[in-house]
């Protein structure tokens, strides 16, 4: 693990693995940068592989009591300027597709492509905005325990979860490492994301999109929607999958992640 300290953040904790083109790995709601464990290994093969710990998870801290996807994306940017990068492919899960989603806006012209895992260029509905506010009340009186083993579970295929359930109570026991300032700040971010759906059309770099048939967090149709908004897609669909493909169907998601990780430095090369 790796440390960078600033005033905003008094540490950013990393991990650096393998050699070659960069690829930034960015965790969801409610983890850290361990969960693309089952990933990192296949990716670090060929690249060299960076994956944060977002400011208030894992080993990362931050200052205040709000973060928006802006500040999250950053503290992204701190990072690869500490390391030297200027170039690299960008992939989120879930809320850090919305960070990834931010960063490009900002800073596209470092990336050779952009990855999102089970995540959406879309804001928030009223109805989701509404639920992510009264889970944030909840943990704000004491709830973060029933918050989190609610929540993870449904991450999950159902079969899955049968099949499987030490997966899930890792994640569950993971989750609940989390501090409740750090939850409710997460939960305020992704409420009040605005729609990049404008990232997408306007992009000159390849998009990859990875679905999950049976995500309950984001449905199908949202993502496949979104997948023909840019120029070049790539487009992977798993069936018998939930929200949780990297640990759910990691060997699949390792062998599409590399494919258009080598496609994107590839196509930099050629334009």
């Amino acid at each position: 693990m790796q440390f960078i300290y600033t005033d905003e953040f008094p540490c950013l904790a990393y991990r650096k693995l393998g050699k070659g083109p960069v690829v930034v790995l960015l965790h969801g709601f409610p983890e850290d940068g361990n969960l693309w464990r089952n990933i990192w290994p296949a990716l670090s093969e060929d690249n060299t592989v960076i994956i944060p710990d977002l400011p208030g998870s894992g080993e990362s801290t931050f200052t205040g009591e709000t973060l928006s996807m802006e500040q999250l994306a950053n503290s992204v940017k701190l990072i690869l300027d500490k390391e030297g990068i200027d170039e690299l492919v960008l992939a989120g899960h879930s809320m850090g597709g919305y960070i990834a989603l931010a960063f490009a806006e900002r800073y596209g012209h470092m990336l050779n492509g952009l990855s999102l895992v089970h995540s959406t260029a879309l804001a928030d509905t009223n109805d989701k905005k509404e639920n992510r506010r009264r889970s944030a009340e909840l943990i704000q009186r004491g709830g973060r325990e029933p918050f989190v083993k609610q929540m993870i579970p449904n991450l999950f295929f159902d079969r899955f979860k049968q099949e499987h359930p030490e997966v899930v109570e890792k994640q569950v026991r993971e989750a609940l490492k989390i501090e409740a300032k750090s939850l409710v700040a997460f939960l305020d971010a992704m409420r009040n994301r605005p729609e990049r759906t404008n990232v997408l059309k306007n992009t000159s770099f390849p998009i990859q999109f990875i679905i999950g048939r049976n995500d309950n967090v984001i449905p199908f149709n949202n993502i496949l929607q979104q997948s023909h908004l840019s120029n070049s897609n790539f487009v992977s669909v798993y069936q018998s999958c939930g929200h949780m493909s990297m640990l759910e169907n990691p060997k699949a998601l390792a062998v599409d992640m590399k494919g258009f990780i080598n496609y994107c430095y590839q196509f930099e090369n050629i334009r």
